[in-house]
């Protein structure tokens, strides 16, 4: 039972008690008036008139009373219950409660975000009409769960990493009325620890393989120097074999040079980068005149941000040619971005065949490739670009498509 229900409850009892009281003051005035007048010719009629009037005006003032107690008491319960909306629709956490049949009957701001949700939309139906596996299958097993952790994807096909709650709810009695379902988005989280499991293991490839990498130039110089000396001697039925040999040493020379600069320290020479106009530089070169790419530029013309234009252009250019590549050299390569006190997101997105689930925790380590042709240092030179920054770059992939978030920080410090 709410505060306004035993307010209005104790204020009617107060009520009735107050209705006595006034009907035995007037029995007891109107039997001592009679023993003053005696036998004396009197109107009793009038007088009981006169006492009933007098009562009904007091038990008016009574009910004036009573109706704005009852109205303070509706607003103090309107504005606890606004109160505790508020705070539900404050919290970060994902906050959705179903009855007994497992329909929604709540759904909070934060959890219509991670879940790609309308509340509008949402409140009413069957868990089962909204929600996709794990969650609908901890649903409908109805079990307990505290401190879970699920992978789950969103019906806009975005993978999200979920640590939730599954529990009970209950009335102010107690009694069982549905379930309450929270949940946090860990994805961002994850990426992080992610990104610097990785940046660790990069470190320690980097230092043991610069040293190997300079050891296999000395015989490839070597091999380049015979073959040269072949090309003039040999005659002319062998020299396509001497070229092929020759062509096969510059593309191993270019392995190792990539591969040299990914495995160097970086040191950074920091300058005011007109975002815009890089970005547009690395596609002019990337793109040309190819009237089958459309690219969307939703970047300040004015902004400028804090790093290494080369390094920057560097990475800018490989993500350039990787979106292309994805698309087959047809689609929307789209570049945005926000900023806040700290730092600036950057996305570059394609409409390609998009990054397989299988393969995502992978794609900046090096030599890794799923191209016929590459080195598979391409998106490892813009991770160690963006991090050697202070940033972080996550990416976001579906079968529409691929997203590449690059948060650079608003100051670089360079140590």
């Amino acid at each position: 039972m709410n505060t306004a229900a035993i307010f209005l409850l104790a204020s009617i009892f107060l009520l009735v008690i107050l209705i006595l009281f006034y009907l035995l003051k007037a029995i007891m005035k109107f039997r001592s008036e009679k023993e003053k007048l005696g036998h004396r010719d009197t109107s009793n009629v009038g007088f009981v008139v006169n006492t009933f009037h007098e009562l009904v005006s007091k038990l008016k003032e009574k009910e004036k009373e009573l109706e704005i107690l009852r109205k303070l008491a509706e607003q103090r319960a309107e504005d606890v219950e606004s109160y505790n909306r508020d705070i539900l629709q404050s919290v970060p956490s994902g906050v959705m409660s179903f009855d007994r049949d497992l329909k929604i009957k709540s759904i909070n701001s934060s959890a219509e975000k991670i879940l790609g949700l309308k509340a509008e939309g949402a409140i009413g139906k069957g868990y089962d009409e909204l929600l996709g596996a794990p969650i609908a299958e901890l649903l409908k097993e109805g079990k307990s769960v505290e401190r879970g952790e699920i992978q789950y994807q969103t019906s806009d096909g975005r993978g999200i990493h979920l640590a939730l709650t599954f529990s009970p709810l209950c009335d102010s009695e107690g009694k069982d009325i549905g379930h309450i379902l929270v949940f946090t988005d860990l994805t961002e989280l994850k990426a992080l620890e992610s990104q610097a499991e990785l940046r660790k293991r990069l470190s320690s490839l980097g230092e043991m393989s610069a040293g190997i990498a300079h050891e296999l130039r000395n015989p490839l110089g070597v091999i380049a120097g015979y073959t040269k000396l072949l090309s003039k001697k040999v005659d002319g039925a062998l020299i396509p074999t001497v070229e092929a040999i020759s062509k096969e040493v510059d593309v191993m020379d270019r392995i190792i040079s990539d591969f040299l600069s990914f495995a160097r320290p970086i040191e950074l020479n920091i300058s005011r980068v007109n975002l815009n106009d890089m970005i547009n530089s690395c596609v002019s070169s990337i793109i040309g005149n190819n009237s089958n790419i459309v690219v969307a530029m939703d970047i300040n013309k004015s902004l400028v941000i804090s790093g290494d234009e080369i390094l920057l252009r560097q990475a800018f250019t490989n993500l350039v040619q990787n979106a292309v590549e994805a698309m087959k050299e047809s689609g929307k390569l789209s570049f945005g971005y926000t900023d806040t006190a700290d730092y600036i997101e950057i996305t570059v997105s394609d409409t390609g065949h998009g990054v397989p689930e299988g393969i995502r925790d992978k794609i900046f380590l090096p030599f890794y490739t799923t191209k016929e042709k590459g080195t598979g240092l391409g998106l490892a030179i813009v991770h160690k670009t963006i991090v050697s920054h202070g940033g972080s770059i996550i990416v976001d992939s579906t079968n529409a498509g691929t997203t590449f978030r690059l948060r650079l920080p608003v100051t670089v410090n360079v140590k």
